[in-house]
């Protein structure tokens, strides 16, 4: 099945050649975790911290259990700070 995947700000340098701008549409198992694809990254847990599937918010402890389906958009986002 297909997924796409976001990722933003400084994660987007994890993101292989070939992907357009800070996006890359994946091929997944049908079992696909959202722990899963972000490990497939290589993304510091620690520079994981707001991730959020079809704009739904997935806490931290949620992510290994959580499984994806054809056509979710799963979009990581590091911390931030600001003023």
């Amino acid at each position: 099945m297909q997924v796409k995947v976001k990722l933003f700000a400084t994660l987007m340098d994890y993101l292989p050649p070939g992907a357009r701008g800070n996006e890359i549409d994946l091929d997944v198992g049908n079992d696909a975790s959202v722990s899963e694809i972000i490990g497939r990254f290589a993304l510091p847990e620690r520079m994981t911290h707001l991730v959020l599937v079809n704009g739904h918010f997935i806490a931290r402890e949620a992510r290994p259990t959580w499984q994806l389906k054809e056509g979710d958009h799963l979009a990581v986002w590091p911390p931030v700070a600001g003023g």
